[in-house]
């Protein structure tokens, strides 16, 4: 079942807990698109596995705390680590060998790989809805009530998106990631060995992808059968927001969230997906780089 199903079950609930809602939701969906948004930006390369990759992620987390009975939070490092490796494999084996070519053969490439994982998981996974039931109640106030695991979801997911921002602002793997991005030809002059970046840059958008299953996983039942509908919300998002800044994906995501939440209320959950690509579409017209849209990264 998708989010916004969820979420918004009914009309009757008031202002403040349709917001509270949509702003779970859209940091859920920041978490999820900041991986695509760093790659695309970047690498300008299109990564149709991106949702696979977030599938996979919350797969990993559901068998290691029903399996094992490992705590998710626990294992969240784990999956992250271990989807870095993924990325940075795929890529500098190969995608590394076209990413100077032309968009269309990177975004082949992608898809094929994307239907890979997705048929693997499927046939080994089978694509019944999981979810890490992590039941800690509710915390009301005032007009808001709120499970604590949605909560926490939150928390994760800004946490994730606020330790992304402080690498590429703050470390040096972080600076010559924004150094390619601004010029790739002056970047490997100055000694940045490109190809290793663009691996490195891969990898954590896995990683990020990885984590935000591992997260979503903790809040909402997920299936192979939502790897297109993230991948679709991740374009959205970055559309909203603006490419190539983790403060695009940030706003892109509570945009979309908030957007979804009311839409899903008021015009029925299965429009809410509608309109959040209506919105992606004026943004196109009237504003392509985004409500925040920068050059590269802060």
């Amino acid at each position: 079942m998708p989010p916004v199903d969820i979420l918004a079950k009914g009309n009757t609930m008031g202002f403040a807990q349709i917001l509270a809602n949509g702003m779970v939701l859209g940091t859920l969906y920041a978490c999820i698109a900041i991986g695509f948004s760093l790659v695309w930006g970047v690498l300008n390369v299109i990564n149709m596995l991106h949702g696979s990759f977030i599938v996979l992620g919350g797969y990993l987390t559901f068998f290691a705390w029903y399996y094992i009975g490992l705590n998710p939070i626990l294992v969240l490092p784990f999956v992250a680590a271990l989807l870095f490796g993924l990325g940075y494999v795929l890529q500098y084996t190969l995608i590394n060998k076209v990413v100077a070519a032309p968009v269309l053969t990177t975004l082949t490439l992608t898809f094929g790989l994307d239907m890979i994982l997705y048929n693997l998981m499927t046939v080994y996974f089978t694509a019944t809805p999981r979810r890490v039931s992590l039941d800690f109640g509710r915390i009301d106030f005032m007009d808001v009530s709120m499970p604590v695991d949605r909560l926490l979801g939150m928390g994760l997911a800004l946490l994730l998106t606020g330790l992304l921002y402080l690498v590429l602002r703050a470390s040096t793997i972080g600076r010559a990631i924004v150094a390619v991005r601004m010029d790739r030809e002056a970047a490997a002059l100055m000694g940045i060995r490109v190809n290793r970046i663009y691996a490195i840059t891969f990898g954590i958008s896995a990683l990020m992808a990885g984590a935000a299953g591992a997260v979503f996983s903790m809040v909402f039942p997920i299936t192979t059968n939502l790897s297109g509908t993230f991948l679709g919300k991740a374009f959205v998002i970055c559309v909203i927001g603006g490419l190539g800044s983790v403060s695009g994906a940030l706003v892109g995501g509570l945009a979309l969230g908030i957007i979804e939440s009311f839409a899903g209320v008021y015009l029925g959950p299965q429009n809410a997906m509608t309109v959040g690509f209506v919105i992606m579409l004026v943004l196109l017209i009237v504003k392509p780089t985004g409500l925040v849209g920068v050059k590269g990264y802060e």
